[in-house]
């Protein structure tokens, strides 16, 4: 339930279930930074092709898509948290099975079975891990808690490949990816000493269940009714097929093209990650300062500027600061987003709203990263990230014919300038 502003509420931090639930996915994300950096370092070590690198991704990221049809439906007729645990608990037991099966030489079939497995679950946790937002602060501190959760998840993302550099050259990447496998075991403890607020139910919804494409269906109609989701939708499914295999390449240029090795491909991603640690603590103030059109399409021209300069970049500390830019800059883009469609969704909507939104606009990301990463083998990396970094300048620019530019034109201190469409009907 919403409370109004100014009732002498503690703060975020002193909150004991936002505190734990901080904690846990502050962990488990250092995990997913050890996986972030080592599951591309093992099939380059094993097969020396970046083609490779980007069908992995591709196939894992179509097995995340699959999932999110049926993840919204989930969250929302299930307890979320306990989703969240049988989430973690799958990925644990999955990702440890990479270094005990590694330890016979290099199995890179087994990640193509074992990463769409992880990448489906986690889909299903990312989507109940938002609406859980909704179900842990008041609805005036939704953006606050996004950016703070969003900046420390940045936090540990700049220690983790640091350290994920280190011990894949050390003990080799499999490692960094037991490093990951322990990671869910911290997050799903920690979920477990954590309860949420029950979901609201609004008076005109009907207690019978459908068929689950017709649940998943409801919460995609909801996405298609409010103009400035559908904009948004539109835009960032070309924005992901552009940006997918990104990390992919990067690592391709900094050990290929620029001569790094794995700590030097750690060190740009744990250097660059503070961008995200900056874009998630400067969302809010810019938001309530700028309004959302402003700053979700600012956010975005940079980044394709961004994409771009790494292209030319001819350096390891040059690649490291565009990096570091075009991260900060889909942090906020990113969180813009996604705490809109918290406040202006209904709860019981929120994950196959959730779902329907990452579904739709993640669909074009697989194909996305198999061109991007096969054209960087076949034509270089410049030429690659010139036109993905133009792309993503036209995206910016289709937002300024949309309803995204007039979105927010107000300070949000007023709250809801953006009304909810109707669940069932037309837009208000």
């Amino acid at each position: 339930m919403s409370r109004p502003a100014g009732t002498g509420r503690p703060s975020l931090w002193r909150d004991r279930t936002f505190g734990t639930y901080w904690i846990a996915q502050s962990l488990s994300a250092a995990g997913d930074a050890f996986a972030y950096l080592a599951v591309p370092l093992l099939v380059l070590q094993a097969t020396g092709s970046v083609a490779r690198m980007g069908l992995l991704t591709a196939v894992a990221g179509a097995a995340s898509v699959v999932a999110g049809i049926f993840g919204g439906v989930l969250v929302d007729r299930y307890d979320r948290r306990a989703l969240m645990i049988a989430a973690d608990l799958a990925r644990l037991m999955l990702y440890a099975l990479v270094p005990l099966a590694w330890l016979a030489g290099p199995q890179v079939w087994l990640l193509f079975v074992v990463l769409p497995i992880c990448e489906a679950a986690g889909m299903v946790f990312q989507v109940a891990a938002v609406t859980a937002v909704r179900n842990l602060v008041d609805s005036d501190r939704i953006t606050e808690a996004n950016g703070r959760l969003q900046a420390t998840y940045a936090a540990m993302a700049v220690l983790g490949p640091l350290l994920a550099g280190v011990v894949s050259a050390r003990f080799g990447p499999a490692t960094a990816i037991a490093v990951n496998a322990g990671s869910f075991a911290l997050s799903a403890a920690g979920l477990w000493l954590i309860r949420l607020r029950p979901v609201e139910v609004g008076d005109d919804v009907t207690a019978v269940r459908q068929r689950p494409l017709a649940e998943f269906l409801a919460g995609a109609r909801f996405l298609w009714r409010q103009p400035v989701l559908r904009a948004l939708t539109v835009l960032l499914s070309v924005f992901i097929f552009l940006t997918y295999g990104f990390t992919d390449v990067l690592i391709y240029h900094v050990t290929h093209d620029l001569g790094g090795s794995e700590g030097t491909v750690g060190t740009v991603l744990g250097v660059a990650a503070l961008g995200t640690v900056a874009g998630a603590l400067l969302v809010a103030p810019l938001r309530r300062r700028r309004g959302f059109g402003v700053t979700w399409i600012s956010a975005h021209t940079i980044c394709g500027c961004a994409v771009a300069g790494v292209g030319v970049a001819t350096s390891v500390p040059a690649v490291t600061a565009l990096t570091a830019v075009y991260l900060c800059c889909l942090s906020i883009g990113g969180i813009c987003s996604m705490s809109l469609r918290q406040e202006i969704t209904p709860d019981h909507l929120l994950g196959r709203v959730t779902s329907a939104f990452w579904s739709t606009h993640y669909s074009l990301g697989p194909a996305g990263a198999a061109v991007l990463t096969w054209s960087a083998g076949r034509y270089g990396v410049q030429a690659v990230m010139l036109a993905a970094g133009a792309g993503c300048l036209l995206v910016a620019v289709g937002g300024l014919f949309t309803p995204i530019r007039r979105a927010g034109a107000e300070p949000t201190s007023g709250h809801r300038v953006l009304r909810p469409a109707p669940a069932g009907g037309s837009t208000g």
